[in-house]
């Protein structure tokens, strides 16, 4: 099977988000890897546009902390309500992408800071 990074080259993903006509799933699949394996300054102007994307969707989400390297972390009760799922539907999905894309999304309160 081929990895996700491998499915994807800068080239295809731009093209992706460029037509109009894409369906959802392979254009948030083009954007997803910009932000995973993008260059740099492509995955600085997706991280922007995905928090502002955040903010003006879900503006009772803030974050309750950060990882080491800046990353928000949000309160897995909160996403839950705001996204109309359980819980476990949460976990699972989150746990699902951790496994395809070998990139940790759970945390555990110990691994975050605040950043004031």
């Amino acid at each position: 099977m081929i990895s996700f990074k491998e499915q994807w080259n800068l080239e295809m993903a731009l093209d992706v988000l460029k037509n109009k006509s894409v369906d959802s799933k392979t254009w948030s699949d083009a954007a997803k890897w910009i932000l995973l394996y993008g260059p740099p300054d492509l995955q600085h102007i997706m991280e922007q546009a995905s928090s502002i994307g955040m903010k003006s969707c879900f503006p009772q989400l803030e974050p309750e902390c950060y990882t080491e390297s800046g990353d928000p972390c949000y309160d897995i009760e909160k996403i839950t309500e705001a996204l109309g799922v359980t819980k476990q539907e949460a976990l699972q999905k989150m746990g699902e992408m951790e496994f395809e894309l070998g990139i940790q999304h759970l945390y555990d309160v110990s691994e975050t800071e605040n950043i004031q």
